[in-house]
């Protein structure tokens, strides 16, 4: 038979009137084995492409048949041809008769009395999925109608009430406008009589309702439903239906993340009924988990709620109490005692593991002003109770808070630390382990202040942990106060940590040789770490130390002890790069040839030792500097390997019960967008990342030595500018851009690029600049886009004018974007600030979130400012279209740091396009002018040297503004904290430009009372570079014996000559060698021509120490 003809024979059975085949069909679509489902699925799709119409209709008319066992089946696969997310989609290609019957058996399916629930959910959701593609063309006018009568018929059974509500609820967006009396239908369903799934369908659409609803005043007209809402989740939990009322709650926490201003009127009656459901002894543990989270998510609704939950202080402790109460659900299992990782978490439950994960949420939330006086309340009663957990509770507690309160807890830095250091002594060997614990955590949450003030008891404490001999499980204690050595050690400056190095290098030796390896492991990083932190000061141990740590490295080849043999080679590196490579280079050679051989030897996916190696080679690379060029041959496939790996993503659909995305599989993090569940493996991606940091290491450190890699490392890196899996591969690739132009560069200049010339930098800067740009315009993270603002800068630096017309135009382009973004950032922020609750702690957070703006704006200054430097005048015609987006930044309502950079690129262009720039000077000098007031040391610095440069340059056009320039220039001077550090560089800079004026205007000022202010101001010593230009300048006027710097019978000498001893005195630092010897000469000409009684009265009104230098410089 032909085989069209069998393929037709095939569908007409399939669809025809008997169902029987299509049953089977369906029965072997969901069969346990491959071959019947593969060939049942060939079929279907075959199907679906010859016969869309009649398949459709087949499966609708199966669901008139609710108890069919293919029903369920029947509407999962209708939902795929119908729903516009699907890859099966062929609704539109079905006739307009299809179309009208499908619509019309769908609606006449969801009215079946008695629908299964398992049926009427997945019809639920074909009907919404149908309707969003059709209601916009307001192409199915019966579905409002059915709808309508489904909800508000009194005839209506319980079943298809919910279901149209759940139809409701996927369609809010659609039908909110149009539906009529939506109030009354909600409010009559959250009160139905007898249904709690109608209720629960009611709060669902409400929710869904008021989410869609475009303004504040549209929801507040549904205000009054908010405690029916409350009350139908109170009465699911009052008849015991905790499935309902959890469901319920799910939707309330949606509720609280997006519009929880919502809630606020009657926020303290719906956090009290929240709490009251989270103490609740008798309700199960997800249940009372999810009115923490609905909590929980309100205190972290910053952005739209600011500072809403922390006018509740009452409600925040009683959640607070909650939660501790929570911490005390962990058992004492043998399983702790007799454990062999350091991780073991035997005993802890999911109730401790969720408390620990909302108080840490909850403190960042509302702040250390909130959560410390009700932490205060409650941890003493803790602290001193005969229960062991209570103790183990507020030490975890302590842990869990520092992060979100390190501002406020760092003030009563001593009361904390001394609690938790008490504990050391506790009699129960959990309690010493969470105090422990709580020292590494405060000290990476309160460093560096903990580690500046509290060393000298901390250090001492951790040093007698490891000698903890008290109890079976003493090497969980030993390892755990070793790695709270290494959280003290990272925050801690060399000088600290070294006078305890000899305690701490000590014991550390010791449980070294211990048999444990959990000890041994965690002894190895905090020993890292020390030296990492002490530096050269770590020389002292080098001799005893580096001997151990080779020993593991050579013989601890066992598979059970990869982790301690990787764990070593970090060690080794880490104290390779502290010692530095003159006493590091013997030992190094013998470390190398055994990571050459662990890189030649067949590794397992899974093993450590991959990671860690290309970690040690890197840090390797980094002590031994151009010395390690012989072993780049083996180090670079596999490094480039692994920054090649592709992410291991799986797409699957979501189910409703994967809404919280979770995976079962820890390796795996998982998101849901849409209908849509996408599971990433972390470990790949943490892989990848440590890769591209290294290739970015390594081209930053060889330099001109990397040039054989840079082809193959620039086509790894360039596409991962958009990585968007990993923030950290895109950091790494951003960083390295500028890294791999500079190799090429160098390797040009030196001769050293394979006999290539600046046509290869120019094939590489058109391959890294545009994707910098590209990667520009699509960046999601403010912090990133700064980074590639950087980067972006010193590719510009590094390829000048090789860069086209055509790719300054899209930098340009792309940084007015970026101006645009960052400003409607700041405009968001300014909205946020004006909400009812906002108060100080949200002020201190917006301030923070605008220093990433300060972030952004100040690389954006930097990118223009080489972008005129590099092409001066030709770059005018850009700078034009960029004026638009500057001028507005010069307002006195802007922000300082934007003010500074309009003014930097107005000084750069006028810099450095000279008379080219001077038609900007109307619209510019203004501004300038009036900055010189501003309370900020930086944009008042940015003014007068603005000033002063137009004052070399502008010529005329300058003229005009000389008299305001003047009287502007002395009130900066002579400002009473004109000298203080900060408005230094201020002055120094406004010095400068007074010098400009008397040099380039001196007709149109009064040279002999100027000229004379100005030398009164002299020597300038904070700002070096105008230092040695203003000292320059006063060597030239002595030259010519100008008459107003002299003075009347050179009475203004005597200053002349102590400025003179003062820079010399001061070395290179205030002036170039050759301005010192043109200083010398002139004072030597001085010696030999004044008549001796001036030189004799100038001599002896200097400082005896400038007398002396002077002697000795003149004698010299």
């Amino acid at each position: 038979m032909d085989p069209r003809a069998e393929a037709e024979a095939d569908a007409a059975a399939v669809l025809g009137a008997d169902p029987a085949a299509l049953t089977a069909l369906l029965a072997d679509l969901t069969s346990p084995g491959n071959e019947e489902r593969s060939r049942a699925e060939g079929q279907f799709h075959a199907l679906r492409g010859s016969h869309p119409d009649a398949l459709a209709l087949s499966l609708a008319h199966l669901l008139l048949s609710p108890a069919h066992p293919s029903a369920p089946m029947a509407a999962v696969l209708l939902r795929r041809l119908i729903a516009p997310s699907s890859q099966s989609f062929v609704y539109p290609a079905l006739s307009p008769a299809t179309q009208s019957s499908l619509r019309a058996l769908l609606l006449s399916a969801a009215s079946a009395p008695a629908l299964p629930r398992s049926i009427s959910r997945k019809l639920s959701d074909a009907v919404a999925e149908l309707a969003s593609f059709l209601l916009p063309a307001n192409s199915w006018p019966d579905l409002l109608s059915f709808l309508y009568k489904s909800i508000d018929s009194p005839s209506s059974p319980p079943g298809l009430q919910e279901s149209a509500l759940n139809i409701l609820a996927r369609l809010a967006s659609h039908l909110a406008a149009g539906f009529p009396n939506l109030h009354g239908l909600l409010l009559s369903a959250l009160s139905h009589p007898s249904s709690a799934d109608v209720r629960v369908a009611g709060l669902n659409a409400a929710i869904s309702l008021i989410q869609s609803l475009p303004s504040a005043a549209a929801r507040d007209q549904f205000q009054d439903l908010l405690p029916a809402m409350m009350r139908a989740l109170a009465e699911s939990l009052n008849c015991g239906n905790e499935g309902s009322a959890q469901e319920a709650l799910e939707m309330m926490i949606e509720l609280a993340g997006a519009e929880p201003r919502f809630l606020r009127r009657q926020l303290p009656d719906v956090v009290a009924s929240m709490l009251q459901i989270a103490e609740a002894p008798g309700l199960e543990d997800g249940t009372r988990h999810l009115a923490v989270e609905f909590v929980v998510t309100l205190a972290e609704a910053r952005e739209r709620a600011p500072g809403m939950m922390r006018k509740l202080p009452r409600y925040v402790g009683r959640l607070f109490a909650v939660l501790m109460t929570m911490l005390l659900d962990v058992q004492d299992e043998p399983a702790w005692h007799a454990a062999v990782s350091e991780e073991e978490d035997a005993g802890e439950t999911g109730s401790f593991v969720f408390a620990q994960e909302c108080l840490d949420r909850l403190a960042i939330a509302v702040g250390g002003n909130t959560i410390l006086p009700v932490a205060a309340e409650l941890l003493p009663s803790f602290f001193s109770s005969e229960d062991w957990r209570r103790r183990h509770a507020a030490l975890v507690t302590i842990a869990q808070i520092a992060e979100g309160s390190a501002k406020v807890m760092i003030k009563n830095l001593e009361q904390v630390v001394g609690m938790v250091l008490n504990s050391f002594q506790d009699p129960h060997p959990r309690v010493r382990w969470a105090a422990i614990n709580a020292v590494g955590q405060l000290s990476t949450d309160l460093g560096p202040g903990l580690q500046n003030q509290l060393h000298h008891v901390v250090l001492p404490a951790l040093a007698s942990a490891m000698d903890d001999v008290q109890n079976p499980r003493v090497q969980a204690i030993q390892a755990h106060a070793a790695s709270a050595i290494l959280n003290f050690s990272e925050n801690c400056r060399p000088e600290i940590l070294t006078p305890y190095l000899d305690g701490i290098v000590g014991k550390l030796l010791s449980l070294l040789q211990t048999g444990n390896q959990m000890v041994q492991e965690a002894a190895l990083t905090a020993l890292a770490s020390a030296a990492d932190s002490s530096q050269e000061h770590f020389q002292k141990y080098y001799d005893a130390v580096m001997p151990y740590l080779k020993a593991i490295l050579m013989n601890a080849t066992d598979k059970s002890n990869r982790m301690l043999r990787a764990k070593s080679m970090e060690c080794i590196s880490l104290v390779g790069m502290a010692v530095g490579k003159q006493k590091f280079k013997d030992d190094a050679k013998q470390v190398m040839e055994v990571l050459m051989t662990l890189q030649g030897s067949q590794m397992e996916a899974d093993d450590p030792i991959t990671s860690y190696t290309l970690q040690a080679w890197a840090r390797l690379c980094k002590c031994l500097g151009q010395d390690f060029l012989p072993y780049m041959s083996v180090v670079m496939p596999p490094l480039l390997q692994s920054a090649q790996l592709k992410p291991d993503v799986s797409v699957t659909s979501a189910r409703p019960e994967d809404e919280n995305g979770e995976s079962d599989d820890e390796g795996v993090e998982t998101i849901i967008l849409g209908d849509k569940r996408i599971g990433i493996r972390t470990s790949l991606l943490e892989e990848k990342a440590t890769a591209c940091n290294m290739l970015c290491c390594y081209a930053d450190e060889l330099k001109e030595g990397f040039f054989p890699w840079i082809d193959q490392v620039t086509t790894t890196l360039v596409p991962l500018l958009k990585f968007y899996f990993h923030e950290e591969v895109r950091k790494a690739a951003i960083s390295a851009m500028p890294e791999l132009l500079r190799s090429a560069k160098l390797a040009i200049e030196k001769g050293q690029a394979q006999g290539r010339d600046n046509s290869y930098l120019k094939q590489l800067s058109d391959y890294i600049v545009p994707a910098l740009v590209e990667a520009m315009h699509k960046e999601p993270e403010p912090q990133i886009c700064a980074s590639i603002l950087e980067s972006l800068n010193g590719a510009i630096q590094l390829s000048g004018t090789l860069l086209e017309e055509n790719q300054v135009r899209s930098i340009v382009e792309g940084i007015k974007e970026v101006i645009v973004a960052s400003s409607n950032r700041r405009i968001e922020r300014t909205e946020r600030a004006k909400a009812e609750d906002f108060d100080s702690e949200e002020e201190e957070l917006l301030r923070e979130e605008n220093e990433q703006e300060d972030e952004i704006f100040d690389q954006v200054g930097d990118c223009l400012g080489t972008l005129v430097k590099t092409f001066k005048a030709y770059f005018l015609p850009f700078f034009d279209e960029l004026s638009m987006y500057l001028t507005p930044m010069l307002g006195k309502d802007k922000i300082s740091e934007e003010r500074r950079i309009a003014i930097c690129i107005f000084d750069d262009v006028a810099e450095h396009c000279r008379e080219a720039a001077v038609r900007y000077y109307d619209a510019y000098l203004p501004s300038l002018l009036e900055a010189c007031t501003s309370v900020n040391p930086d944009v008042k610095q940015a003014a007068v040297y603005g000033i002063g440069i137009c004052a070399e340059f502008g010529g005329s056009a300058f003229r005009p503004h000389t008299g305001e320039a003047l009287s502007r220039l002395y009130n900066v001077i002579k400002h009473p904290n004109a000298l203080d550090l900060d408005n230094a560089m201020a002055y120094d800079n406004a010095v400068s430009a007074l010098g400009k004026i008397c040099q380039f205007h001196r007709d149109s000022i009064d040279a002999s009372q100027v000229i004379p202010a100005w030398l009164s101001c002299l020597p300038i010593k904070n700002d070096l570079i105008e230092a040695k230009l203003v000292h320059e300048q006063l060597c030239a006027m002595l030259e010519k014996s100008e008459r107003e710097l002299l003075g009347h019978n050179n009475q203004y000498l005597p200053k002349i000559v102590s400025v003179f001893a003062e820079v010399l005195c001061a070395g290179k630092d205030l002036a170039t060698e050759q301005t010192a010897s043109r200083m010398i000469n002139l004072l030597r000409q001085l010696q030999t021509t004044l008549p001796p009684s001036v030189l004799a009265s100038t001599w002896s009104s200097l400082q005896p120490q400038q007398q002396l230098a002077l002697q000795s410089v003149l004698s010299s």
